[in-house]
């Protein structure tokens, strides 16, 4: 299998907005691609984007690969309802890990079970065009990577899952392979339950100091965008070291707002109740 191999692909939830950012970088190649979307609303976005729709049952029965572009908590009922539909041998593709660690979805003996997750465009990728800066979230302009799991070692498989993350993520610069419960830890631990939390922390103290202490808000967030950089380059990257007084500021801010626990989160307990919770389980069965 090579790069210039042609696969049947079948997009579940073609018409919602994952769906439709798939469903644009698939009508880009030389694949065959079946759109599927139940909601009136999204069958509306599907054709408005030129793009014809199919019946569920002979979109899926014929995929390769079948891209399940739909939220995490109507998983467990889409997949109950097509996997039984697909081919032996086919791949079925979700796009978050959560209701999949979780248990949620149908499985098939016969039917592989694959993850793929977008890293979205690099803080430090370097851009080099207006469209490139305009596109944080990837998928259109900007390069970025992409995280995926599949369960099986036939390589033919891992290449057409490759092939699929690289089409529906483009332009992506690599594919990096974990398990799926790697994949739950870094999505949502890492990035949504410490990064995603800072970023919203982030709004939070800058609406402080603009509201409750009265600094202007240009000002407030100049220095506070400015500063963001300069901490995730030195924090992540080591560009720069802090200051003797910066670090005194720092240890501070973790006395004041970090838990002494908060690596708690990357247990795999912690990990079941915070998946939990998300997809609004009383738990996990394991």
């Amino acid at each position: 299998m090579t790069s210039t191999d042609t696969h049947k692909i079948a997009v579940i939830g073609a018409g919602g907005k994952m769906g439709m950012r798939v469903s644009n970088n698939l009508a880009r190649t030389a694949h065959t691609v079946w759109y599927v979307e139940n909601s009136p609303a999204g069958r509306q976005r599907t054709i408005d984007a030129g793009r014809e729709l199919t019946d569920a049952g002979p979109a899926v029965a014929d995929a390769d690969i079948v891209v399940l572009a739909v939220p995490d908590l109507a998983l467990q009922a889409v997949t109950a309802e097509l996997v039984p539909q697909l081919k032996p041998g086919a791949v079925a593709l979700t796009l978050d890990p959560a209701a999949v660690y979780a248990g949620l979805l149908t499985d098939r003996d016969d039917v592989v079970r694959a993850v793929a997750h977008p890293c979205h465009p690099s803080i430090f990728l370097q851009r080099t065009t207006p469209e490139e800066y305009a596109d944080t979230f990837g998928g259109i302009a900007a390069p970025q990577d992409a995280i995926a799991a599949v369960e099986s070692d036939d390589p033919a498989i891992k290449d057409l899952v490759e092939a699929t993350v690289r089409a529906i993520y483009a332009p992506v610069i690599d594919v990096h392979f974990v398990t799926i419960k790697q994949l739950a830890q870094l999505e949502p631990t890492l990035v949504e339950t410490v990064a995603c939390m800072v970023g919203a922390l982030l709004n939070e103290a800058l609406d402080e100091a603009i509201r409750t202490m009265g600094v202007p808000e240009a000002a407030a967030r100049s220095i506070l965008y400015g500063h963001t950089q300069v901490a995730l380059a030195n924090g992540l990257r080591g560009d720069n070291p802090f200051s003797d007084a910066c670090l005194i500021a720092m240890d501070y801010g973790r006395e004041s707002i970090v838990k002494e626990d908060w690596k708690k989160i990357f247990r795999d307990d912690e990990l079941d109740r915070n998946l939990a919770r998300m997809l609004h389980l009383d738990r996990i069965e394991r």
